[in-house]
């Protein structure tokens, strides 16, 4: 095959001739189909050029009620540290001891870690779900599950403790299902171009709801009475009430619209979302892509298994690294300060411990709204390489001046003010570059066939490691106190090495060209330099025609072809199927993807 031709069938130069440009619900044969990364067939000058109006109301008003998903389990996280040290839930719920009532370490930890149980469960079921009904109806569902959730908790009688867990167990649910939906529904439906801060919100408004739950935490613990904790669960259904009505007043993810038929409406949604007229270039681009990646995932004789989650071109890869991202952000420990902060400033002799958790919980939201900032003008990498280091210097001291001055009783005074300046910069750099920048990530490195699926793998660890910190904490710091900082310090530390040697830098690229660099084997660490072959199409996994299993393509040839775009078993080209070498002719070749009969 002459190397004027890319692995897809023409050179990017190539342009064909059309009497009008493609809408994204032609047929590919109509217009030589619409190619992997090229856009040349589309003349701009044939098209509304105005440039995308990207901070648009509708934008802004996408970005709000979507994220309220985190919002609903900041809310929960931040209350229920506050409840433990309520004196009328300690007496409703705790067990009498010599000085007074407490809970004990199995209760308090199940109280705390059910809720990430079910948002484990949550998380697994969203994707299958959300594939099938649409993001809209099921963000519905989700928030409608909460609210059962928390219904129980509030009519727990009997001083029944094991009613408020389980009530946490179901309110999870709907968490589990949010926190995969939500950064989903936006990296579908924002402009490219602001992806990374749209879908970065979500864990704003986590950080937004932990500091409201605090500020009512603060402002009820000492009334004698239910309300001290009732209210403010009670006042935790705002958000899925404002959620589930604005979800109304959005449209559907462009993506599911255009899968499930409503072309459209899809095209509708986009030119809405980039503040441009339907005839616009960019909608014109996104739309071709959408249908490039929808034909080839359609191709191959049947629906595509669940497992290729694993067996999808460099998946195994990238879907283990999801799941090690979203594990080691649990591990940096900033749950450790969320869930028992006022247990834990209690013990260093704050006068009011709700103060301090107020004050941490106002770090995190306003550290976050910088973190919006570096994750679209910094690189991925070097922010959470930097904010791993950061962390893992703030956990040494935490702990060192914990365990040697603390427990020694010297000087208690200084040493509760160390911590907690330590504690506060620790929460400032997870702000900045960890908790906003891995659900960025996750979001990216998946490609459009597999990322429902992954996400939700990658958001199941994310939950199963909130539950196993919230659970054994009380356990682990009452054996071997302070010294718990040295765990996640290491955590941290390990956070910045997997970054470094494992993911590639996604700022500034289309999700297609990070698709192509882990697909081609690019050096993590020379991931920044990287440069998309001039010329050439992007190789990508949504581009392939790949039968079901993810078979019949050599993907390790087809996943080291930097140098001579090969491809290998490709059977003779057929009149509408192959690939033709055309150069020189003017012919306009029809293939729109590679498929093979060969099995690696």
């Amino acid at each position: 095959m002459p190397m004027s031709m890319s692995l897809f069938g023409r050179n990017k130069s190539e342009k064909a001739v059309t009497d009008n440009p493609p809408s994204g619900d032609e047929t590919p044969r109509q217009y030589g189909g619409p190619l992997p990364g090229d856009h040349g067939f589309l003349e701009k000058g044939d098209v509304d050029n105005s440039p995308p109006r990207l901070f648009t109301p509708r934008v802004f008003a996408m970005a709000m009620i979507v994220s309220i998903g985190g919002m609903i389990f900041g809310y929960d996280t931040g209350q229920i540290s506050g409840f433990l040290e309520m004196q009328n839930f300690l007496q409703r719920f705790g067990t009498e001891t010599a000085s007074g009532p407490a809970f004990s370490n199995v209760r308090s930890g199940t109280i705390v870690g059910l809720l990430s149980i079910g948002t484990l469960f949550g998380a697994l079921l969203s994707a299958p779900i959300a594939d099938k009904f649409g993001r809209r109806v099921c963000i519905v569902v989700w928030n409608i599950v909460f609210c059962l959730g928390v219904i129980v908790q509030i009519a727990t009688v009997n001083d029944a403790w094991y009613q408020i867990a389980l009530g946490r167990w179901v309110a999870g649910f709907g968490v589990g299902g949010l926190s995969v939906l939500t950064p989903m529904y936006q990296s579908e439906t924002a402009p490219r171009q602001i992806r990374g801060a749209l879908v970065s919100a979500y864990q704003l408004f986590i950080t937004l709801g932990i500091f409201v739950a605090d500020c009512i935490n603060y402002g009820t613990h000492n009334d004698p009475s239910a309300r001290s904790w009732k209210l403010p669960m009670g006042l935790g259904f705002i958000w899925p009430l404002i959620m589930a009505t604005g979800i109304f007043f959005l449209r559907e993810s462009p993506r599911w619209d255009y899968r499930n038929g409503n072309i459209d409406r899809a095209r509708t949604t986009i030119a809405l979302s980039y503040g441009v007229p339907e005839n616009n270039y960019e909608v014109h681009r996104e739309m071709s892509e959408i249908k490039e990646k929808f034909d080839a995932e359609s191709a191959g004789g049947g629906k595509h298994k669940f497992y290729e989650v694993f067996t999808g071109p460099r998946m195994l890869y990238r879907t283990m690294l999801g799941v090690s991202l979203q594990a080691l952000q649990q591990l940096t420990g900033a749950n450790y300060f969320f869930y028992y902060g006022t247990t834990i400033f209690s013990s260093v002799g704050i006068s009011d411990s709700f103060v301090t958790s107020m004050i941490l919980g106002g770090v995190n939201f306003g550290m976050t709204i910088p973190g919006l900032y570096v994750v679209e003008h910094f690189g991925r990498r070097r922010a959470l390489i930097t904010g791993g280091l950061w962390m893992f210097m703030c956990f040494l001291i935490f702990a060192s001046v914990g365990h040697f001055m603390l427990n020694a009783n010297q000087d208690v005074n200084t040493a509760g003010a160390v911590m907690i300046v330590f504690a506060c910069l620790f929460i400032a750099g997870y702000a900045m570059t960890w908790a906003p920048i891995v659900w960025a990530v996750v979001g990216e490195i998946f490609p459009t066939r597999y990322r429902a699926q992954a996400m939700g793998i990658s958001s199941a660890s994310n939950w199963i490691w909130n539950f196993l910190i919230a659970f054994f904490t009380p356990f682990i710091t009452n054996d071997i106190d302070y010294r718990y900082g040295y765990v996640f310090a290491a955590c941290c530390f390990t956070g910045a090495v997997v970054v470094y040697f494992f993911l590639c830098e996604s700022r500034g690229r289309t999700l297609e060209e990070i698709d192509t660099m882990y697909i081609m084997h690019v050096a993590p660490w020379k991931s920044t330099q990287w440069v998309p072959p001039e010329g050439e199409d992007l190789i990508t996994a949504d581009a392939l025609y790949l039968e079901p299993g993810a078979r019949n393509i050599r993907k390790a040839n087809a996943a080291g072809m930097e140098s001579g775009q090969q491809v290998e078993g490709v059977p003779p080209a057929t009149e509408q199927h192959g690939i033709h070498d055309v150069s020189g002719t003017g012919y306009v070749p029809e293939s729109t993807g590679i498929r093979g009969n060969s099995v690696s």
